[in-house]
């Protein structure tokens, strides 16, 4: 099977964006996981306000801890950008070629970007679980990727995986969103049909709109689930790897909907909405910015290296 250089192209340019904006925006990521982690008991609260975990952090001096956890995200992150990109480009390739359509539907895009969420879900899970984990620990107190995955029995690593293949919609809807709004922005620019020609992109301003725009949608329609994931995948509080604290009870979606319903309420289940907006927004818009800048400037290198293939798959069978 031939390799699809295009999805290639696609899937890397993504990743490294993903890279990128995870690492940028780590610090407000951890104070909005520990945020969203904790649930209301007997009316105490530890953090009232996002800030608070911030300020929680300069207090004890641990700013630093504000990172714990960053080299596992952004393995996840790039991992998980790099197949859901190829994932997504090569099924609306080979959708456009089996179906003989000249594009692809809201409805099929939307099959096409589940599709490709699900196998990123399944691959990248146990790394997902960790660095949960990982940023929900006390400052200072968190564990390696080895320890904190050997930890307990080899399934708790992929605590959340019902939720996480629930909120492939997430980036159906992002996507689906983002794409459509391009082509219509694109559409006037799209004249020329030179398949040579390097590919019509959009401007750094206007992938960041589109793509805090579209990501903005797609967290408001998802995020009690999101919120009860996090809440599965947090590391328990006072856990500090002993056997005790390996023994306590799993978490179960139904047992945290009852938790966040009995202490919170309704609203409980919005906790943490603007944070995850402000970060969900931010990171998806810089991550497509720059896959939409890094694609658009290497795709003239991916042409020369098919070209430079097919020259010396030419001379192999002329020697």
């Amino acid at each position: 099977m031939a390799l699809d250089l295009e999805s290639l192209s696609d899937a890397t340019s993504g990743a490294v964006g993903s890279l990128l904006s995870t690492t940028i925006l780590y610090p407000l990521d951890t104070c909005k996981t520990k945020y969203q982690a904790e649930v209301q008991a007997h009316g105490q609260q530890k953090y009232r306000h996002l800030s608070d975990v911030l300020w929680e952090a300069i207090s004890n001096r641990q700013v630093l801890s504000l990172y714990q956890g960053l080299g596992t995200k952004n393995l996840q992150s790039f991992v998980a950008q790099f197949v859901y990109f190829y994932g997504y480009s090569y099924f609306k390739r080979l959708y456009i070629e089996r179906s003989g359509y000249k594009s692809v539907g809201t409805k099929a895009n939307l099959v096409l970007a589940a599709a490709a969420g699900a196998c990123t879900a399944i691959l990248t899970q146990p790394l997902d679980t960790a660095a949960a984990r990982m940023q929900t620990s006390a400052f200072g107190k968190s564990k390696g990727l080895w320890q904190t995955l050997t930890e307990g029995d080899w399934s708790h690593v992929f605590d959340g995986l019902g939720i996480s293949l629930l909120l492939t919609s997430n980036p159906a809807i992002q996507y689906t969103v983002f794409d459509q709004l391009k082509q219509r922005l694109l559409k006037s620019k799209q004249n020329k049909t030179d398949k040579d020609s390097s590919p019509e992109s959009l401007s750094a301003f206007s992938a960041f709109a589109l793509g805090a725009l579209s990501k903005s949608i797609a967290t408001i329609l998802t995020y009690p689930a999101i919120r009860c994931k996090v809440m599965i995948q947090a590391a328990d509080s006072g856990d500090n790897g002993t056997e005790k604290a390996q023994k306590k009870p799993r978490k179960t979606l139904m047992g945290v909907v009852f938790a966040i319903w009995n202490r919170e309420g309704l609203l409980g289940f919005f906790k943490g909405l603007r944070a995850q907006i402000l970060k969900t927004v931010l990171s998806s818009a810089l991550l497509l910015m720059i896959k939409e800048k890094i694609s658009a400037t290497t795709w003239v290198l991916i042409l020369a290296l098919r070209r430079s293939l097919l020259l010396t798959r030419g001379r192999l069978k002329s020697a």
